[in-house]
């Protein structure tokens, strides 16, 4: 900074103004500045900086997996946002791992992130008490905490199964499969719970052969669809629980004789292309991302309220899928 200073002819301050964006520099001292920083090939020592204010200008970000569809747009309005703000996303996957979600947690906070934004894959999350004490702001997104009260981000995945299961009696079905994720997980309780209640308040009887929650491979998807299409009384319907169970689901039923319908929770690349279209509940995972963020930069800027938790809506699409009358033949 001193080697700049001189070459512009300006003092320590004005270099520092310019160079973390600060008022107070006239245009012409400004261009000065920056043209001695690019002759010299200046770059700020960001770890100097941190030792300076206390804070890394990084927030870290723990999903499930980047690969998956959902986390694609999350990922993307997350950075996005903490660009904004002038700070760096650090990102990794548990893999639906409640060990791996606490090893990333804790070394992204050991690595002095500024606040953490985390979907969870555990169900217990009161490792992170001392780093929360300690200030860093965190977010929890898709699925509450577990064992803490602490800011979440949510899609109504109740009210959008509700709405999907609700659509498929509205078609004239009566018998209705539905295929999630594993139980120990929120969302995939929640979506079922909100079959259940479409079911209960049409008066419908649910056998238990109907339900069946477990990993989304695509070996158990194929097997639990495959048991419920079979029999004397198959499901003329099946609500799919998520994307890649909805993706397996599909698979199935094209290799059926007889049209079987079907509504599936997220919406995935394609959907709207095969034939029938696939009818799903969307969720905005770039909103939930975006307002996720937000709250932990207003965390990071002091805010002292109570931790929220913030219900984003679905939204039904109809493509064909879910409006296919029930197999009477």
């Amino acid at each position: 900074m001193k080697d700049v200073a001189a070459r512009a002819g300006v003092g320590l301050k004005t270099v520092s103004r310019v160079v973390n964006g600060e008022p107070g520099v006239t245009p012409d001292t400004e261009r000065r500045v920056q043209d001695a920083i690019e002759a010299l090939g200046f770059r700020r020592n960001d770890s100097a900086r941190v030792l300076r204010k206390g804070r890394t200008a990084t927030v870290g970000l723990v999903l499930e997996d980047l690969a998956d569809p959902f986390y694609g747009p999350l990922n993307r309005a997350v950075e996005e946002v903490a660009r904004t703000h002038g700070a760096l996303l650090i990102n990794g996957s548990s893999a639906e791992d409640p060990d791996r979600e606490r090893e990333l947690a804790l070394a992204l906070c050991a690595r002095r992130v500024d606040g953490l934004i985390v979907i969870p894959a555990g169900d217990d999350h009161r490792y992170l008490e001392p780093e929360i004490r300690a200030g860093v702001a965190t977010v929890f997104v898709d699925r509450p905490a577990g064992g803490i009260e602490a800011d979440v981000v949510l899609s109504d995945s109740f009210g959008g199964a509700r709405d999907g299961v609700a659509h498929l009696i509205a078609a004239g079905h009566r018998r209705i499969g539905f295929i999630g994720d594993h139980p120990r997980i929120h969302t995939a309780t929640e979506r079922l719970r909100g079959y259940r209640e479409a079911m209960a308040l049409a008066g419908l009887p649910v056998s238990g052969s109907w339900v069946s929650l477990g990993a989304t491979a695509p070996e158990r998807v194929a097997a639990a669809a495959g048991a419920m299409l079979a029999g004397p009384e198959p499901v003329t319907a099946v609500f799919a629980g998520n994307n890649r169970v909805t993706v397996t689901v599909v698979r199935v039923l094209a290799a059926l004789p007889r049209p079987v319908a079907l509504v599936g929770f997220d919406d995935f690349e394609l959907a709207d292309l095969l034939r029938p279209g696939v009818t799903v509940i969307a969720q905005d995972p770039a909103a939930l991302g975006r307002v996720a963020t937000d709250r932990l930069f207003q965390r990071l800027s002091g805010t002292t309220l109570p931790p929220t938790r913030i219900v984003l809506p679905t939204r039904l699409i109809p493509r064909g899928s879910g409006e296919l009358p029930p197999h009477t033949g």
